[in-house]
């Protein structure tokens, strides 16, 4: 392994942190309805838990409602049942073949939790990217005393996973301020 391959596994592994807590991000409820939010039911189908998403179809009916459309009709009471199981505090109900979950407008004190298990979000994301660095200097000084590398190349590589890091944890910053501006906007 090189001093490149280094660099190169720590931007990607610290690249898919990133996209985890985007996604972790996603499934929180702001006050509008997306379709995100129900990714995570699990449905009994025939015995087996299955995602929501592959026995109905999810669909946005307006900003504050989602249209849930089984794909076998006999599907209709169980998806709604597991809706209204679920931590989503959601109150589904069903018209023909379709079921409807309205969102219902956060109040100021949901949204505040909101906002702390945003920052919980973050706050891993963030450790995940440090344990990467860590990880990734390890790397070097292992590689420096297997005389792999330069101290001067190890210096450099720690240098640049340092700017790295800090890149990464501005991104998540970034991301963060965005989710809590969302979440606090009635």
């Amino acid at each position: 392994m090189s001093v490149a391959d280094v660099k190169k596994n720590s931007d990607q592994r610290m690249q898919k942190s990133i996209e985890t807590l985007k996604a972790d991000l996603s499934k929180v409820r702001t006050g509008r309805a997306h379709t995100g939010i129900l990714d995570h039911v699990m449905v009994d189908y025939y015995g087996s838990p299955t995602n929501i998403t592959q026995v109905a179809n999810v669909t946005l009916i307006d900003a504050r409602t989602i249209g849930v459309q089984p794909w076998e009709k006999k599907m209709l009471s169980t998806i709604e049942k597991a809706i209204r199981d679920s931590d989503l505090g959601l109150n589904p109900s069903s018209q023909g073949d379709m079921i409807r979950v309205p969102t219902p407008p956060l109040t100021e004190e949901r949204r505040k939790e909101m906002v702390k298990l945003v920052k919980t979000e973050g706050e891993g994301a963030k450790i995940a990217i440090r344990n990467i660095r860590r990880d990734a200097n390890e790397s070097l000084k292992k590689m420096l005393k297997e005389k792999e590398c330069s101290e001067d190349d190890e210096r450099r590589a720690q240098d640049d996973i340092q700017k790295l890091t800090d890149k990464f944890v501005a991104e998540v910053d970034k991301l963060l301020a965005e989710k809590e501006k969302e979440v606090l906007t009635v």
